[in-house]
């Protein structure tokens, strides 16, 4: 399906996260590890925060181990946080405005995963967008959809409570439609300050998903690994797949799990639907 990582901590080259780890981005593209498909080819794109209130954000459809552009950026380009996602279609076009991070205002929201039977519950779903929002819809994913049914929700005051909301509605709207999985997610979503992610399915076995320990502790136990001792303690990484064999330096999140980054700090939260009415 997809692979994504969301950084946040001091300063870093793009080309750190992207290009250099021994399983990086670029590389999971064409050889995942974890991911239900090996090879992530269908554009990718990364977001970043900056000078502007508004991210940034970088979309191609070419494969990200093919884009010169993305190695001249990534070489050039550093920030404090970011998202970055490689992208294997699960039946939309190829087209820049259906790669991730999707944007909106501050917020950022990428996806691994799928609608299951999306062309029978997009109609219901695309309706029940907040109308306000609606001509901010670009693409034809079901993954912006989901996006735009968590900002419907609340995303930007509780994105806990949004996103279980929305999963809720597609988990109903779904099986209305005679779907009997409908949602297969991880997700990641941030508004510059703090990065939620979510690891759910309807079948209770949902997609790869890590996150980095604390760094100061890696430190000491890796006194000679020049990567960690330049990062600052506060930073962190959630991925679909870690990006290296270093022991002990990832740590899997639980399904059904909402994690929360914030400060250098994690929190995980069980996470589940949360009934919402529906559109008739």
């Amino acid at each position: 399906m997809c692979r994504w990582l969301a950084y946040s901590g001091s300063p870093v080259l793009l080309e750190d996260l992207l290009f250099k780890p021994e399983n990086s981005l670029v590389m999971q593209s064409k050889h995942s590890r974890l991911g239900v498909e090996p090879i992530n080819g269908d554009g990718f794109g990364v977001g970043w925060y900056g000078a502007l209130e508004t991210p940034g954000i970088y979309h191609s459809i070419e494969p990200a181990w093919n884009d010169r552009n993305l190695r001249e950026l990534s070489a050039q380009a550093s920030a404090g946080r970011v998202f970055a996602h490689i992208r294997a279609t699960t039946g939309t076009a190829v087209q820049q405005t259906n790669c991730h991070p999707f944007r909106h205002d501050r917020w950022l929201w990428m996806h691994n995963g799928a609608i299951a039977d999306f062309s029978s519950v997009k109609r219901d779903l695309t309706l029940a967008v907040d109308a306000a929002l609606f001509p901010d819809i670009e693409g034809s994913t079901d993954s912006e959809i989901f996006f735009f049914l968590a900002l419907t929700f609340g995303l930007q005051a509780d994105p806990p409570s949004a996103v279980a909301r929305a999963v809720a509605l597609i988990e109903e709207v779904g099986r209305r439609h005679g779907v009997e999985q409908p949602i297969q997610m991880t997700v990641a979503t941030t508004d510059g300050d703090t990065t939620w992610a979510f690891r759910y399915s309807s079948e209770g076995r949902s997609r790869s998903l890590f996150h980095s320990a604390d760094i100061s502790t890696l430190r000491l136990q890796y006194p000679d690994n020049d990567v960690l001792q330049e990062l600052s303690d506060d930073a962190r990484l959630v991925v679909s797949e870690p990006l290296g064999d270093l022991q002990g330096a990832w740590v899997e999140v639980p399904e059904s799990t909402c994690l929360i980054v914030h400060a250098g700090q994690e929190e995980l939260r069980e996470f589940s639907p949360l009934l919402v009415s529906t559109p008739k």
